[in-house]
């Protein structure tokens, strides 16, 4: 057999009718070379396995043109591949999902699973264009030996074996892609490869939608949350990490405790001592966020980049403080909650068993709800039933 050397686009289409024969063809990457053939063709895999003498239980990847082809070849494609695709391909990242049946079993080594990835290549791109087929594709090399990262080393391995070597220079980055298994939660990195963890787990976090979820103690946020967090959202209660953080983080405790040291009894926060002393005390009440902003920030977002491994969606951030904490700048949205002022009095009385001197003057410290309507993207006015309440979420929301 003579192995041809392509090296212009328009040649491509000669390159594209061999694949379609059921031929073998070497294509360039922004990795290395990889070794192509129709990955619908069971013979055609079978004979790739045989000249790379790669053992048939490792599965094949598919090269695709574009993230639309997903839908064609997996069985299902959640929101965060979506997302992948969007900032990394073309690029060095393969995503695994379940397979439709139309991936021979031979691609899949017998599994449920298909490994996609769009190269970063012109050359490849048309080719795959061209062929409007998905191209098995693994390195270019024997199996057991370097992966050719040009056209020579390519030819070198297989000269006279295959079909044709597309020459498209030297590959850029020299290094497999990264594989991440998307076929099931929470998501794994199976390859380190071109992208590192932090790279993709970035892109995964920019994929979630926040809603920021605003108003004073009382108004009925929490209903809000629990109405988002019921049909699939992340919630994430900013009061309630803080609490949780006043139990668990030494870090948080000794700068207050240093910042208020009037407010700790034998080494113990006295939370009711804190509370009286920065309700009444602007400049304190601005020390005491400055702290606890920080590490229910830093809470939010390791709490964030968890969910997002799980192919979480949407996160609901819910903030008193949302709008002056800097919090609403990393929001999609924000929303406010309002209710009347005897409303919320009771309802914070009720349920924390305070008194009314304590829970007015907390209410006092907090914005009024012209400050909410000013700055939030929606309000939410809770001054009826529960059920009108949700019948609001209802129509802002869509659910």
């Amino acid at each position: 057999m003579e192995t041809r050397l392509f090296t212009q686009a328009a040649q491509m289409s000669q390159a594209a009718a061999m694949i379609a024969a059921g031929g073998m063809v070497a294509v360039p990457t922004e990795t290395v070379y990889g070794l192509c053939v129709n990955g619908l063709n069971s013979d055609a895999v079978a004979a790739l396995y045989e000249i790379k003498g790669r053992p048939e239980v490792k599965p094949l990847s598919l090269m695709v043109a574009s993230p639309a082809d997903m839908k064609k070849y997996a069985a299902q494609v959640p929101p965060a591949a979506q997302t992948l695709a969007a900032r990394f391909w073309p690029g060095p990242l393969t995503i695994v999902l379940r397979a439709k049946s139309l991936v021979p079993s031979i691609v899949r080594a017998g599994g449920e699973t298909v490994g996609l990835r769009c190269p970063d290549h012109p050359l490849t791109l048309s080719l795959l264009e061209q062929c409007r087929l998905p191209l098995a594709g693994p390195s270019a090399n024997p199996s057991g030996q370097p992966s050719p990262k040009t056209a020579p080393e390519a030819l070198a391995y297989f000269d006279g074996k295959i079909d044709a070597v597309i020459d498209g220079g030297a590959c850029g980055l020299g290094r497999e892609s990264t594989v991440i298994d998307m076929s099931s939660t929470p998501y794994r990195i199976l390859r380190q490869g071109a992208l590192s963890e932090r790279e993709i787990e970035d892109a995964l976090l920019g994929g979630i939608r926040r809603v920021g979820l605003t108003g004073g103690t009382g108004s009925g946020k929490t209903t809000v949350l629990k109405y988002l967090t019921q049909r699939g959202a992340l919630g994430l209660d900013c009061d309630d990490i803080y609490h949780q953080l006043l139990k668990t983080s030494q870090p948080m405790l000794r700068e207050l405790r240093e910042r208020f040291p009037a407010a700790f009894a034998d080494g113990i926060l006295d939370r009711k001592a804190l509370g009286a002393i920065v309700f009444a005390d602007a400049e304190a009440l601005g020390d005491l966020n400055a702290i606890t902003h920080r590490y229910v920030r830093s809470e939010l977002e390791a709490r964030l980049r968890a969910f997002a491994w799980q192919g979480g969606t949407v996160a609901v951030i819910d903030a008193i403080a949302l709008i002056e904490s800097g919090l609403a700048e990393e929001c999609d949205v924000t929303v406010g909650v309002t209710a009347p002022a005897e409303t919320r009095l009771r309802r914070i009385m009720a349920r924390e068993g305070i008194g009314e001197d304590y829970a007015r003057a907390r209410m006092a410290s907090q914005k009024d709800d012209g400050f909410f309507a000013e700055n939030c993207d929606y309000l939410l006015r809770n001054d009826g039933t529960l059920r009108e309440l949700e019948e609001q979420c209802r129509t802002l929301f869509g659910q």
